[in-house]
């Protein structure tokens, strides 16, 4: 496949129109443990307004998804109200492998800074034992600052990402 030929990664926010793709979502078990499932995500964002739904297209195909969560999800691991929770991020498993994660997390900033322009921070919660989550976070410009919280699967690391 020649560069012209690679297809764009491009976010834009959730439409309906996205909803039957994503109930297709394929993750392997050891990823189910540390993210939700699209649908399951999009029903909490149903009834928590702070929540907004991202979908990750690849060409014109939605290859993954994330939550940007206001103060509500910040809260709990920063006091910059200025700040967004990156949550429930993950790629499809028929999509991994092709770097749709690396440009995604290197097209959060921009897409933050034009969608939600009074934040200034991106904060994220990972794993402490999802190591490929946090060399994609961290090659994305994410900065570990030696914080930690308990999370349902145990350690996570907090990660930021000044905007």
């Amino acid at each position: 496949m020649s560069i012209a030929e690679k297809e764009v990664v491009t976010l834009v926010p959730y439409k309906p129109d996205y909803k039957e793709r994503l109930s297709n979502y394929s993750l392997s078990v050891e990823q189910q443990r540390y993210t939700a499932f699209p649908l399951d995500a999009l029903h909490l964002c149903e009834s928590e307004p702070d929540r907004r739904p991202i979908v990750i297209l690849y060409g014109h195909q939605p290859a993954g998804f994330f939550v940007l969560h206001g103060w509500e999800g910040v809260k709990d691991f920063s006091d910059n109200k200025n700040a967004i929770l990156l949550r429930a991020y993950s790629i499809n498993a028929e999509y991994q492998g092709k770097g749709i994660a690396s440009q995604s997390i290197k097209l959060l900033s921009p897409f933050v800074r034009d969608h939600f322009p009074d934040v200034n921070e991106i904060i994220l919660a990972v794993n402490h034992a999802n190591i490929v989550a946090q060399t994609v976070y961290k090659k994305g410009g994410f900065v570990d600052k030696g914080i930690t919280a308990m999370g349902r699967e145990g350690e996570m690391f907090i990660y930021h990402l000044d905007i």
